[in-house]
């Protein structure tokens, strides 16, 4: 698995509007390019002096379906949106680690510290 990272400072002039209409393009990426396995983006929330504007995480099963986003017609698009509104932008792309599996019969609404088999030794 590839996680793609995208940070965006925007310019000072970019109004409300733009990033309201940069938001339904990254919206429609999805629908239009299959290899797209996890996306999500949005604004920052805390607004602090270091903060960035915006984010966008993605997930491809490899760098060759990820290779194909970064060339599709329609992610260009976005590119060129971005390029437009962006004085700043930065991006990573890395393998995501091998996190252990969770066992499907958990409980998603107990707290997992509350397990009296937690601290028993085996």
């Amino acid at each position: 698995m590839i996680t793609h990272v995208v940070i965006m400072k925007f310019k000072p002039e970019v109004t409300a509007d733009q990033i309201t209409d940069l938001e339904a393009s990254f919206e429609e990426l999805p629908d239009k390019i299959t290899e797209i396995q996890s996306y999500e983006f949005g604004r920052d929330v805390v607004r602090s002096e270091r903060s960035y504007d915006f984010a966008l995480v993605s997930v491809f099963a490899n760098l060759d379906t990820l290779k194909h986003y970064q060339t599709h017609p329609a992610h260009l698009v976005v590119v060129q949106k971005l390029q437009a509104m962006c004085e700043q932008i930065i991006a990573v792309d890395f393998e995501a680690s091998k996190l252990p599996s969770i066992d499907p019969d958990l409980d998603p609404h107990t707290d997992p510290w509350n397990d009296p088999k937690l601290f028993q030794r085996a």
